[in-house]
């Protein structure tokens, strides 16, 4: 398949750069597959789509302040994204760094942007990706929560983080996030709200959790000519006895399995690949899973997401659950109607 394929149109200006005041405010275009029509609706009217029986899945996944500034001992400055810890080094990927070198020692600074510690450069790895080691007792998330920011997808612009970072800390983040280890946020939950989740249990759907931790290459561009030859990125997932439990009694009396967000999808087709079956199972592990069009979805019925990139592995995933064409004339339909795109954008109800 060309690459070409996923390719879409979007002005500038209708790409989010802020969330709307309240989660639920986002606007919802209503795509249903079956009867093939599209309608423009509101986030905060999710639970007339949901009926007693179905099942909810959200991805309790916590993201962490993984944007962090350093700076050398000549004065220049250096942007970092830390991606994990291993023997009490940082992986992590470095902006301008071409000129570092093993042993050279960095200032990690905080959010005032004074000298918090120092972190001497380990090893030079592949793709701007780096090991370095600060010099500090305590792990890299006490850190992190002193220093580091929301790590926003490069579309949101920030000219001063610390100016947004009460926002985005609050706001790039769902509100049922528990586990921490995400480096972007599973965008579609961000609508979700304390009171909607009530509602939703008050009138008898159920809500599962599983747990993945999106990762840097999620939001990635494809840059191959064709979507075959993309290396997709992997993934850790977990899902538990309980809440695998609630997702097979929803499929086994008859109830639809509405997965929130793409990352959901990944983990619960992942699952039922495994599995063999239409149903899932207690286990964790890493998933590397690309889905594009031509696949057979076991489990998910329907699927809450936002608008996602032009040429992007996501776009070829929603392409795959409701057929690329739909998906095409809808991502027009949203264009010409100016719903506010990606992370902090409005989102879509896939039935």
């Amino acid at each position: 398949m060309n690459i070409e394929e996923l390719n879409y149109y979007l002005p500038t200006e209708l790409i989010a750069q802020k969330p709307p005041h309240n989660r639920s405010e986002s606007r919802m275009l209503i795509l249903n597959r079956s009867a093939n029509t599209l309608d423009d609706g509101k986030f905060s009217d999710i639970c007339r789509f949901l009926q007693p029986n179905d099942c909810l899945v959200i991805n309790n996944t916590k993201v962490i302040p993984a944007r962090f500034f350093a700076q050398k001992k000549t004065g220049a400055k250096i942007e970092g994204l830390f991606l994990l810890e291993q023997d009490s080094k940082w992986k992590v990927l470095l902006k301008n760094s071409s000129r570092l070198k093993q042993g050279e020692s960095l200032y990690l600074l905080d959010r005032g942007k004074k000298q918090f510690c120092t972190a001497v450069i380990d090893t030079k790895l592949s793709a701007g990706q780096w090991l370095i080691k600060p010099d500090s007792p305590f792990a890299a998330e006490k850190i992190l929560d002193d220093i580091g920011f929301a790590p926003l997808p490069p579309y949101i612009k920030r000219a001063d983080p610390a100016s947004e970072h009460q926002l985005d800390k609050s706001r790039y983040q769902t509100v049922y996030a528990q586990q921490n280890g995400a480096i972007a946020a599973p965008t579609a939950g961000l609508h979700f709200t304390p009171q909607l989740l009530e509602q939703i249990k008050a009138k008898g759907i159920s809500i599962a959790q599983i747990t993945l931790h999106v990762g840097q290459g999620t939001f990635l561009p494809v840059k191959t000519e064709t979507l075959e030859e993309h290396q997709i990125h992997s993934e850790q997932y977990s899902i538990d006895a309980q809440n695998a439990d609630i997702i097979n009694e929803t499929i086994s009396r008859g109830g639809k399995i509405f997965a929130v967000g793409t990352t959901t999808v990944r983990t619960l087709e992942t699952v039922a690949i495994a599995a063999q079956d239409r149903k899932v199972f207690a286990s964790k592990g890493q998933t590397s899973l690309f889905i594009t069009p031509g696949f057979e979805f076991k489990i998910t019925d329907a699927m809450i997401t936002n608008f996602h990139l032009p040429k992007s592995t996501l776009l070829a995933l929603v392409g795959a659950f409701a057929g690329l064409d739909k998906i095409l004339a809808a991502y027009q339909h949203a264009v010409d109607q100016k719903y506010r795109f990606y992370s902090y954008g409005d989102c879509m109800l896939i039935l």
